[in-house]
């Protein structure tokens, strides 16, 4: 008992004596996270991050915008935004605006591969930071954040396949709905297509032609398709927005239930309306929230980093997930916008 007693008091002694210490240090907080937070916001705080997409007004890239934007905010940096509203020219001139102001970091969606890659080049040259989202340039910049597009034409194509190829009794029968022709994601796209539909015999591709992001051009480029060839099998888009005038032309038709429509894109409650609607059969989407976030990432690690722009090439693909009307609501459909 005596011993017992013994170690009692030591040990209260022991604690009362720790415990200013304790009180300290929950005071302060621990070393290390003062000196982790102090070199975060030293790399971050006050930087300037500019966005420039093709347009403004369409539910991709104001995700992104809106994602960018809170993130930027909450770490105390500086948000700027132009919107060529899908003007080539004026985009080139709001680029070069922008990299003779020198922000710290420019976020860039590529209209070509090779319209605005001298800008790109020049930017890194003189200290900023490089970032091109989900269609890149013939110029490898700091990061790349965005869908790996071949990977995403072999699964629409792969779907294709399992649709309309050998065996299935289908015609086999295909149109393809591309973008912008020298777009990366057509480019791209169409080479994982055909790398997987040049693998069945049963596949023809009756039309490959490009609407230009337009759903009015698609619906009447496919309202043609549909009336040369009423036997199509399936029509594969590029981009949701613009293959729901394709989708529009096969309903008009009154093909809806007899042609399979597959589409990528974002990932809004538009492209989820669509397939619930079942103007689409099934989409990929690339989930323009979750690209927002990585577009973040992408900045604090070349901020964080310190190293001289350009001197690396880092790249973060977004994991495509396929949405049909057993998966195509809640979280996997951003809400879009009110408006005013």
């Amino acid at each position: 008992m005596k011993t017992t007693k013994f170690w009692t008091i030591l040990l209260a002694g022991a604690t009362l004596a720790a415990m200013p210490f304790a009180a300290s240090a929950q005071e302060e907080g621990t070393k290390t996270a003062r000196e982790l937070r102090a070199v975060y916001d030293k790399a971050l705080q006050g930087k300037t991050i500019a966005y420039l997409p093709i347009a403004l007004g369409v539910p991709l890239s104001d995700e992104w915008g809106r994602v960018l934007q809170e993130e930027a905010e909450w770490r105390g940096m500086k948000y700027v935004v132009r919107d060529p509203n899908n003007n080539p020219s004026a985009m080139q001139q709001a680029l070069t605006a922008l990299v003779d102001q020198k922000p710290d970091v420019l976020v860039v969606q590529n209209p070509s591969v090779t319209l605005l890659m001298k800008d790109l080049k020049r930017a890194e040259g003189q200290g900023t930071h490089v970032i091109q989202i989900n269609m890149s340039s013939n110029y490898k910049s700091g990061a790349f954040v965005g869908a790996d597009w071949r990977e995403i034409g072999k699964m629409l194509a792969t779907e294709v396949v399992k649709a309309c190829g050998t065996g299935s009794g289908k015609s086999g029968k295909v149109q393809i709905v591309q973008g912008e022709l020298t777009a990366a994601a057509s480019v791209d796209q169409v080479g994982g297509i055909m790398e997987v539909l040049n693998k069945d015999s049963n596949i023809k591709v009756v039309s490959n032609q490009a609407a230009n992001w337009d759903a009015n051009t698609a619906l009447n480029v496919t309202a043609t398709v549909i009336q040369q060839h009423p036997d199509l099998c399936a029509s594969i888009g590029f981009w949701g927005i613009m293959e729901a005038g394709a989708a529009q032309a096969i309903r008009n038709a009154g093909k809806i239930d007899d042609v399979k429509v597959f589409a990528s894109g974002e990932g809004s409650q538009l492209d989820c309306d669509q397939v619930n609607s079942g103007n689409f059969y099934k989409f990929l989407s690339y989930k323009a929230t979750e690209q927002g976030h990585d577009l973040m990432f992408a900045a604090e690690t070349l901020l964080v980093s310190g190293e001289k722009p350009g001197s690396r090439n880092l790249v973060y693909y977004t994991r495509p997930i396929w949405l049909d009307k057993s998966n195509a609501s809640g979280a996997n459909c951003f809400a879009l916008p009110k408006k005013n």
